[in-house]
Parts: structure tokens; C-alpha cells; sequence
């Protein structure tokens, strides 16, 4: 059976370039970064390498990359390391996020509140941030502001760099998290076009390996002594995340970086064409037209798209499809075994009804319009098979 991928935000496959050099470097360059012999100097370097490549890809001119497990690894360094950087943020501190974040965002920012934090949420309704809101809620108390470039579950688009100029404004000495894993090499970015202080990046959202991620962090907020570790031990990435550096992954991830950087406007350019060759097919199309609803925010990143199969719970025709050879999500992967309805969807405006019966697609440059036009046919043959078992 022929597999459609239409789950790219969940996760890549790992190209074959970056799987070889993952191989190569776990086999012959085992070393810890930290030893002072040969091998683990060797270590040292391809690490120092790699860092210096990523920085490049994510157009940084300063900073440091602080590595990580994961993006949500990252994040939780940025909200808590920020949090905890100076006693007195504790007493009355605010942090403004959106509503509809990533549970990597949103779950430490629970635990912050119970710590006494006032947490500030700005809404999000058809995938546009409600900037006066935000605009209002910046006051000198505030110390950090957390939010997504692109939301993971309807593409949306948030103006950070914005939000980055308001803040030196009214709260400089604020600092803008930017959760960028479902940006990076997807939209241009970089921290200064971002306005952030600090970036989440990860690797197996652009076809490399599971298991690495990033936080970018500007050299202001290190030599301000503006965010403390979080992972204590030997002091490694600079005493921020203690830990041995998983220097195969982190080099296969510099690798897909390095390809997705060469391959930009191709990438995007293949990607832009099918999801808009959906929507048009979509539209004209007797059965589907009527029976779903694209969710479309005002600016939207190319790879993800959002439907609403009206009448039919998410889980099922998730199911259905799979079946089938095709593969879609239901909300973000991250939160997919949770029974909680989405809060990116109701933060966008979706009924509970609604929210239960969308899914997502998501794309990546070797998805095809062929394929493309194959969901539209199985998803009009789901539906249609679906209300006649319902007579």
C-alpha cells in the first residue's frame, strides 16, 4: 500500500545525507566533548563545528546555542531559566504568552503561576494576535514574554518582532522567548528578524534525528546573568544545561539544517504549491466543499493546514485514513493520547464541536499535488461511506 505523509509537524524522516553522517560520527567519533584526551577533543571539535553551523543557518550573528534534548527541553529552559534568573521576578513578575501554545509552553507556565508568577494570556481568534491586548499587558513588572512564530496546529503567524518593539518600549528590560519549531526553515527567520532574546529550534522537525534540540541565546542575556541552568552537573553548553552533548545527533542535525538552508526557496516553493493546489481542489470539489471548512489564519505558514470534517470526531477520520496509507494528525502529536479538546483551536475560534472534528495536515518538500488530489478522494470516500452508515 502506497503511504501519503501528511504529519510533518509531528515529526520528519531523517534524510539518508543525515543518517550517514549520524552513523559516521556515532561509530568513529565516540568520544565525550569534555574528556581532554585525543578522542574526546576530537569530540570537542565537531561539536564546536556543528554549533558554528547552526548558528549560521539560523542567521545569528551573536549568541549562544545552548543544546538541548528536545524542543520542549528548550522551552522549558527558556521560562524557567528566565523565571528563576533573579529572586525578585518571583515577587509579582508577569509573563504574557498566547493562548493556544504548545503544552511545552503552556504546562511550565501553569507551574509558574502556582509559584506566584501572573501569567498573562493574549488571545488568538482566527489565528491573529490580539496585539492591543498584548500592547496593554506589557507593564514594568513584566519579565518575559513566550510565544510562538507559527502555531502548530493552524499555521498562523505571530508577529513577534513586533511585539519584541513594543516590549524595549514599554518593558526593556523584558526578554522575548520565541518558540520558533515550527518556523525554522519553514519561514525566513532569524532572532533579530524575530526581535527575540532567546529561540527554540529542533531537529527532527526538518528531517533530523529525534532527541536534539536548541535554545538560542542572545549575548546580552548571558552576560546580564539573565538565565540560570535548570539541569544541574558538570557544567557543560556554558554551566546552562549540564549534561553530555549528544554529538552525533547534534552534527546530524547541523547536516539537515545545512541541507534545508541550501534547498530554502525550493522547499518552500514545493510545499506553498501543494497546500494551495489543496485548497483550490478543496473548494471546487461536489462532495468536500460543503462537508469541510479550511481554518485559514490572515498569515499563515505554508507547510500546515487545518480542516474541519464537519459531523465527524477527528479521532476517527484520523483513524479511517490511516487506514488507508495516509497520515494526518488531530491537534498537535505532542498532546494527540490527552482526551483535552485543543486550546490552539478554541483560542482560534472553533467550537467545541468543531475542535473535535479537525485534523491537520502538514507538509514537506517531497509531498506532491498527486497526493494531494489521493486525500481528497479518500476523505470524500470517508464521508460519504460514513453518512450512509449513519441512515
Amino acid at each position: 500500500m502506497k503511504e501519503i505523509y501528511f504529519d510533518n509537524s509531528a515529526t520528519t524522516c531523517p534524510s539518508d545525507e543525515v543518517l550517514a553522517v549520524y552513523t559516521r560520527i556515532a561509530r568513529e567519533e565516540y568520544g565525550n566533548p569534555s574528556s581532554r584526551h585525543r578522542r574526546g577533543q576530537s569530540a570537542a571539535l565537531l561539536l564546536k563545528e556543528a554549533r558554528a553551523s547552526l548558528l549560521s543557518a539560523l542567521g545569528a550573528k551573536e549568541g549562544r546555542l545552548v543544546f538541548t534534548a528536545s524542543g520542549t527541553e528548550a522551552n522549558n529552559l527558556a521560562l524557567f531559566g528566565r523565571a528563576y534568573a533573579k529572586e525578585r521576578f518571583a515577587r509579582g513578575g508577569r509573563i504574557i504568552t498566547t493562548e493556544g501554545e504548545h503544552a511545552s509552553v503552556d504546562l511550565p507556565l501553569d507551574a509558574l503561576a502556582r509559584a506566584g508568577f501572573d501569567i498573562v494570556r493574549i488571545p488568538t481568534r482566527g489565528g491573529a494576535l490580539a496585539t492591543d491586548a498584548l500592547l496593554a499587558a506589557l507593564t514594568p513588572k513584566t519579565v518575559l514574554v513566550s510565544m510562538m512564530a507559527v502555531n502548530n496546529e493552524t499555521g498562523a503567524v505571530y508577529p513577534t518582532s513586533l511585539v519584541g518593539a513594543a516590549m524595549r518600549r514599554s518593558c526593556p528590560d523584558a526578554v522575548l522567548h520565541v518558540d520558533a519549531t515550527q518556523a525554522f526553515m519553514k519561514i525566513p527567520m532569524s532572532p533579530k528578524a524575530l526581535g527575540a532574546d532567546m529561540v527554540t529550534v529542533s531537529s527532527h522537525k526538518i528531517e533530523g534525528p529525534k532527541g536534539v534540540g536548541a535554545l538560542w541565546v542572545s549575548d546580552a542575556l548571558i552576560k546580564s546573568r539573565g538565565l540560570a541552568a535548570i539541569t544541574l552537573g558538570g557544567g557543560q553548553e556554558e554551566g546552562l544545561r549540564s549534561g553530555t552533548e549528544n554529538v552525533p545527533g547534534i552534527c546530524a542535525f547541523a547536516e539537515a539544517a545545512r541541507l534545508a538552508q541550501s534547498s530554502f526557496d525550493e522547499r518552500v516553493s514545493q510545499i506553498t504549491d501543494v497546500r494551495a493546489h489543496l485548497l483550490s481542489a478543496l473548494a471546487l470539489h461536489p462532495i468536500l466543499k460543503d462537508a469541510v471548512t479550511a481554518n485559514l489564519p490572515e498569515k499563515a505558514a505554508p507547510h500546515i493546514l487545518s480542516l474541519t470534517v464537519h459531523g465527524f470526531k477527528s479521532e476517527t477520520v484520523q483513524n479511517d485514513l490511516s487506514g488507508r496509507g495516509i497520515y494526518v494528525s488531530s491537534g498537535s502529536a505532542c498532546a494527540s493520547h490527552a482526551r483535552n479538546l485543543s486550546k490552539a483551536l478554541l483560542a482560534f475560534g472553533k467550537s467545541e464541536a468543531e475542535t473535535d472534528a479537525t485534523i491537520r495536515l502538514s507538509f514537506s518538500h517531497h509531498n506532491t499535488k498527486e497526493e494531494a488530489d489521493e486525500f481528497l478522494a479518500v476523505l470524500a470516500e470517508i464521508v460519504t461511506t460514513r453518512a450512509r452508515m449513519r441512515k
